[in-house]
């Protein structure tokens, strides 16, 4: 007998019609009408089954501030640094610990259950470190919370940063950050990234790092984070977020950077709502797009997977937690419309995210967690153009989420009387 079993599903791959069987926590089983009883059915009527979406670059310390103390006129990337410095000496743990918990909330409705956070560890008081281990404690039970400590004043630009650094591992932040093209000079953060790979072999740390985001194509720390990736042996382990430089170099250094960057086995984490927001700002026409060489990258092996960066803050006053609004807007900005591309979006949403993160038991096969998502469409493509309900969240094979369908009435004379807006408007060259 399982604990739980989900019918007639659609699993990413493309596979249809299975019955997914859960006990204990795990899927224990997958295939077609499977003949077992369970304490629990649900009936997913052709629709999506996904593992859940995970979100490896995201400012929990920063969400839901929007406003505090004050609105980003500009909108601009620095002014939103700047605002930060100008609330981060009026955070206290309690605020900090209430805003979290609640975008934890939100996440877990849209069926985000892994989360990647960088904690700000430029103001010595760490009082992100201090809120953030305890929102991590806190939603273990629904939620994988991983922290990175992250200069973000710089690791030697701010006066406390590396003892602050320090103390933050030392406190049990787990990943280690860095944000060179913030230091004082190109000098310093090539030192800093450095340093900073250095401290995660010596700890046995993973490293992520904010890394060229920036407009300027001279802005060449991930060739450094690449080199310096392979001389610590650090191969797999390192991420490279943002890379929003690499749009605006020239095709003949990225024909040498992409192969360096693949011989580190670099992740590369895109953050494509807040790099189409914030980049090119200083451009009038023609305007640059800003995010980094998606499809370039993907062809070339490396492991893309897209972050939500920002949700109502001072950087990004947009945003609800739906890594498929991400996903829709990597697929506008990275010009990947076609039905594979759509499939390896949604891959940078899910396994690819999932392999950054280094995750243990996710995905659809025997053994894995139960952590399921069942959403209102009938594939990956549906799901990304339609951004729709998440009709069931599990987390280790129990609902802890449940959104109804989103079905519009119609009161018009001789037209349907409702209108699935998945169910009813499948393309022909989609129908099965």
């Amino acid at each position: 007998m399982f604990d739980l079993i989900i019918r007639n599903a659609n699993l990413p791959d493309g596979r249809e019609g299975l019955d997914i069987g859960v006990s204990s926590g795990k899927i224990a089983a997958i295939g077609k009408s499977i003949v077992v009883a369970a304490g629990e059915e649900i009936d997913a009527t052709g629709r999506l089954v996904s593992p859940p979406f995970c979100d490896p670059h995201f400012h929990m310390d920063a969400t839901l501030s929007l406003g505090l103390p004050r609105m980003n006129v500009s909108g601009t990337l620095l002014e939103g640094i700047a605002l930060w410095g100008e609330l981060r000496p009026l955070l206290t743990k309690e605020a900090l610990v209430e805003r979290a918990l609640r975008y934890c909330d939100l996440a877990v409705t849209q069926g985000l259950l892994y989360i990647r956070s960088h904690v700000d560890t430029s103001d010595p008081r760490l009082v992100t470190a201090e809120a953030l281990l305890e929102v991590k404690e806190k939603v273990a039970p629904y939620i994988e919370l991983q922290l990175v400590a992250f200069p973000q004043d710089g690791y030697y630009r701010a006066p406390d940063g590396v003892s602050s650094l320090d103390r933050a591992l030392d406190m049990g932040i787990g990943i280690v950050g860095g944000i060179p093209h913030f230091e004082r000079t190109m000098e310093d953060g090539a030192r800093s990234v450095e340093a900073l790979c250095r401290i995660a072999a010596d700890r046995g740390l993973p490293v992520d790092m904010h890394c060229d985001e920036t407009d300027d194509p001279m802005s060449r720390h991930i060739e450094t984070l690449a080199a310096q990736t392979v001389r610590f042996g650090l191969q797999g382990r390192v991420a490279g977020s943002h890379l929003t430089s690499m749009h605006s170099m020239d095709n003949y250094y990225v024909s040498k950077l992409i192969p360096l960057m693949a011989e580190a086995e670099i992740n590369v984490i895109p953050n494509p709502l807040i790099n189409i927001m914030l980049q090119g700002r200083h451009d009038s026409y023609p305007k640059r797009r800003g995010m980094t060489r998606v499809r370039e990258l993907m062809a070339a092996g490396l492991n893309v997977s897209f972050g939500h960066d920002c949700v109502m803050d001072p950087w990004y006053s947009m945003g609800s937690g739906d890594m498929l609004e991400v996903g829709h807007m990597a697929i506008h900005v990275a010009q990947m419309a076609g039905i594979d591309d759509k499939r390896r979006i949604f891959d940078a949403i899910t396994v690819n995210s999932a392999k950054t993160m280094g995750l243990e038991g996710y995905g659809l096969d025997i053994g894995c967690k139960a952590d399921l998502i069942v959403l209102q469409a009938a594939d990956v493509t549906e799901a990304l153009r339609l951004k729709p309900n998440r009709l069931f969240v599990i987390k280790a094979g129990k609902v802890v989420a449940r959104t109804a369908p989103r079905v519009g009435e119609l009161f018009l004379a001789g037209r349907p009387a409702s209108i699935d807006t998945g169910r009813d408007y499948v393309p022909p060259v989609l129908q099965r």
